[in-house]
């Protein structure tokens, strides 16, 4: 008898699960145009979540890249010797946050330079009409581009500064881009979080009231319920599951949305000087973490609405005991 009665009351739970996921989808059919404002609302919500995401990536994509290429060229006389020459690579070497160094001869900067303007004659003929004008010099990669400190102090020593035929080359333009894109980066981070925050209060608010007015749509029908014995859980499920939905629903546009943003950026922000910031890298991202983005953006839209609608119909409860 006792695995008959445990047997039959699980088969009550389920038929009791199964109910409840049914009423929840023919409430949020039934209920859909009410839910417009909310599920618009959770769409932005999403929208505004996944481009920071995406757009934080990028830059730090873009600083990685930048950084990548940044060193500091030390350009010598043409009288250093190759002892002085060797001592400096191996002192430079010793140096904080000194990565490489490495040795540019003053033919190969010659070669280097002929190259670089291959379609340019009149350079080309002018450079051939004299002997080869460049320095030899030493490429210093640094391990941090951002603390050169170390490396500048070192140069600026008078027995090594003695040895350069110009003034150490570093790309302030870099730099400066640097300091540009991560300042960048910190102001979208914060600003993405307060935006999101906000967002998802009003979001919030707004399925809270829309399923206030659902309950109060259907009161006549929860009392019934309660006075026949419904569970809490009972009457609650449906609406949990009809704001579940809405999530659902919410992520669908805000993936549909943005994947049609990044398709016109890829192919006309691409094409046009956008200076240092590595459009197709966001549709690269977007893409290649897709399946990701609409497990995390169904996840949210499901917890938002979830939560939302277990306080209303709480209170709502508690209201009517």
């Amino acid at each position: 008898m006792k695995k008959r009665t445990s047997g039959s009351d699980s088969d009550h739970r389920f038929i009791a699960f199964e109910r409840v996921i049914k009423n929840g989808f023919v409430s949020f059919g039934r209920n859909i145009w009410l839910a417009v404002a909310a599920i618009a609302m959770m769409a932005i919500t999403l929208t505004i979540l996944l481009f920071a995401v995406v757009a934080n990536s990028t830059f730090r994509h873009t600083i990685s890249d930048i950084t990548s290429h940044i060193d500091v060229s030390v350009y010598l006389k043409d009288s250093v010797t190759a002892k002085q020459r060797n001592d400096l690579i191996t002192e430079l070497k010793k140096t904080d946050n000194v990565k490489s160094v490495d040795y540019i001869s003053k033919e190969q900067a010659l070669k280097s330079y002929r190259d670089q303007n291959v379609s340019n004659s009149d350079l080309l003929a002018a450079i051939s009409e004299t002997s080869n004008p460049l320095p030899a010099s030493l490429n210093v990669k640094p391990k941090d581009p951002n603390n050169l400190a170390a490396i500048k102090d070192f140069l600026d020593r008078p027995t090594v500064a003695a040895l350069q035929s110009d003034p150490t080359s570093y790309s302030g333009d870099r730099k400066a881009a640097i300091d540009k894109i991560t300042s960048a980066t910190h102001f979208f981070e914060q600003a993405g979080i307060v935006g999101i925050a906000v967002f998802i209060l009003i979001s919030m608010l707004i399925i809270f009231n829309t399923i206030r007015m659902a309950i109060f749509n259907r009161r006549d029908e929860l009392v019934i319920m309660r006075l026949l014995g419904a569970s809490p859980w009972f009457i609650r499920g449906p609406f949990v599951v009809e704001t579940m939905l809405y999530g659902v629903v919410a992520a669908g546009i805000s993936l549909v949305i943005c994947s049609s943003l990044f398709a016109v950026a890829s192919s006309t922000l691409q094409a046009s000087s956008l200076g240092l910031l590595d459009i197709s890298y966001s549709s690269h991202y977007f893409k290649q973490h897709l399946v990701l983005i609409l497990l995390v953006q169904v996840g949210i839209g499901i917890i938002i609405g979830a939560a939302s609608s277990i306080v209303a119909t709480r209170r709502y409860l508690k209201l009517n005991r």
